[in-house]
């Protein structure tokens, strides 16, 4: 018998922010994928000169299920391409946040881009989170590895 393991569904309850109606809901772009794409919500288009970062909209707002995150990352065809990636990426959406979810987006190219209303500008993955509850200790446990850090292995 083939076993096979199904992706995990949650509910997400979103919200779109009032003048965002047109902008795409977040979407899975293969039957497989990971990430959902999300979309940009400025108001015509943005610019976004060489070495300048800006904060994009998305127009959109989520109310994760507690024990779950949002990953905000960026896409790597505009990466590869444009040079155009996310700082603070991956970003984190906490299950108790309800603001509008926004993208800080860096040009790191070499000639300006240009953010398009409805544009797909970055990545969102679901993922299960847990955390952690210290037990302080005076010694750890021995590893081969040890304390062995940068490019040791």
């Amino acid at each position: 018998m083939d076993s096979f393991i199904l992706m995990e569904k949650i509910k997400v309850h979103i919200q779109k922010i009032a003048g965002n109606e047109d902008i795409p809901l977040p979407a899975y772009m293969t039957g497989q994928a990971a990430g959902m794409d999300i979309f940009a919500a400025v108001p015509l288009s943005e610019t976004i000169l060489p070495g300048q970062r800006k904060k994009i909209p998305t127009g959109i707002a989520i109310a994760l299920p507690e024990g779950y995150e949002a990953q905000i990352r960026p896409r790597s065809g505009l990466a590869i391409h444009q040079g155009i990636t996310l700082l603070n990426s991956p970003g984190t959406i906490d299950a108790d946040y309800r603001g509008e979810i926004a993208l800080i987006v860096i040009n790191h190219g070499v000639e300006s881009f240009v953010v398009q209303r409805g544009m797909r500008l970055a990545q969102m993955v679901i993922q299960r989170v847990c955390q952690a509850q210290w037990v302080e200790s005076a010694e750890l446990d021995a590893t081969t590895r040890g304390n062995g850090g940068f490019g040791h292995t």
